[in-house]
């Protein structure tokens, strides 16, 4: 049948859905949970924390792309390889918040996430490509129907993880021990559900890292990617403590989480009918200067104006939506278009995406604490004017940029 799938088995997109749940799970909540979870466990220094994520983001600068071409060159053991870097991924989940160091806190942390991540990264860039090889198969899939179940799912996956250790604290002593045995049990579901995803013809893998550099809208959108994901980096980064100082509304961090990725969920297949109905392009820009006025109501809100961050969540996290939902598609499409490799393309999506977090977490930390932040004593006015300027402002500079790139970017074939 030339390589394509029949209409028959064109429908896995829940698979799709689950897997993506469960990747997302490990990327951005980790990020969320596990800083904060040795600062407050452990005692860890946010200025520590934040070298050592910034360390592991630079081993991404080297180890994304060489595993996209990993990928490329072992396409036939893609089945083999995921169920390796599963296990590998949900049992150092287990060892960074389950097990007690057995070394000094930091050192644990480093090698724990390091395991994490690296495991993330292949799964990340296999399952992308192979969703771009997923449209080229097959007539009846297209890339924005894909991603918006799998940008769907991922998103419902980042909001159980978000906040499943408040929950979990409702029930057990040990959330976070729960939430890794949990994450475990998910990670064999999802590896068990894509199961016949990766029994799939060998293709020509088409043009690698240097083609798809040498492509200026494929360059273009790259940069795109780092400068639209980066403030999405530094709010996931500091969510947490602009609740708790800014806001000074300790307790409430689960619910503002739950109505941001709830929000997030919800618009993604909307933002895909959007983009659909008018462009996919169109949608995006929409989806940006969304973002932009959430984070300028932001920077307005003080101690007690919870009501108001909940109305900034619900805007922030349909923004969002369209980010996760739109970009990567437009990507993916130009990647099928112009036959580039798609493990190599994606393993250069990874690495954009996860450098946003290594510069956010390597400048917003160490500049948080530098500003007088406490977890002992009340924070003095100069870490609150701090933690509004990194979690409020800085993002929409960064958005508004990417917002003129985008809109000077011929996207729409």
């Amino acid at each position: 049948m030339n390589g394509q799938i029949s209409p028959g088995r064109h429908d896995r997109f829940p698979a799709f859905a689950v897997f993506a749940g469960v990747l997302a799970a490990a990327g951005l909540p980790i990020y969320i949970h596990a800083p904060k979870f040795y600062y407050d466990e452990y005692g860890v220094s946010l200025s520590s924390l934040a070298s050592v994520l910034f360390l592991l983001r630079l081993l991404d600068v080297f180890q994304d792309p060489v595993l996209g071409w990993v990928s490329s060159r072992l396409h036939r053991y893609r089945s083999i390889l995921v169920t390796i870097a599963g296990a590998i991924m949900s049992l150092a989940m287990l060892g960074l918040f389950a097990v007690p160091p057995p070394v000094t806190p930091l050192i644990w942390f480093a090698v724990m996430l390091a395991l994490v991540f690296s495991a993330f990264s292949f799964l990340t860039i296999v399952f992308y490509a192979q969703g771009v090889e997923k449209t080229l198969r097959s007539a009846h899939v297209g890339h924005i129907q894909l991603a918006k179940w799998r940008e769907t799912g991922a998103l419902i996956g980042v909001c159980i993880a978000a906040i499943a250790p408040s929950l979990l604290a409702q029930i057990t002593t040990v959330p976070f021990t729960l939430f890794a045995a949990l994450f475990l049990c998910g990670t064999i579901i999802a590896i068990v559900c894509m199961r016949h995803e990766w029994k799939t013809p060998v293709q020509k893998r088409g043009f690698g890292f240097l083609a798809i550099l040498q492509d200026l809208v494929a360059r273009r959108l790259l940069l795109i990617a780092f400068l639209n994901a980066t403030p999405v980096a530094v709010t996931s980064t500091l969510f947490l403590f602009f609740v708790e100082s800014r806001l000074d509304a300790p307790g409430f961090e689960g619910l503002l989480l739950l109505l941001f990725f709830l929000a997030a969920a919800i618009s993604a297949p909307l933002w895909g009918s959007a983009a659909a109905r008018f462009s996919s392009k169109s949608a995006l820009l929409c989806g940006m200067l969304l973002s932009v006025l959430a984070f300028s109501g932001a920077s307005l809100l003080g101690s007690g104006d919870i009501l108001y961050f909940a109305l900034v969540c619900v805007a922030s996290g349909a923004a969002l939506g369209a980010d996760m939902t739109l970009l990567p598609a437009i990507f993916a499409a130009r990647v099928a278009a112009f036959s580039h490799n798609p493990d190599q393309a994606f393993g250069l999506w990874s690495f954009v995406s996860k450098l946003t977090l290594a510069v956010a977490v390597i400048t917003v930390l160490p500049l948080l604490e530098a500003s007088g932040l406490s977890k002992d004593h009340p924070s003095p006015d100069s870490a609150l004017f701090m933690l509004t300027l990194l979690y409020a402002v800085l993002p929409c500079g960064l958005k508004l940029v990417a917002f003129v790139l985008l809109l000077k970017t011929e996207v729409d074939r």
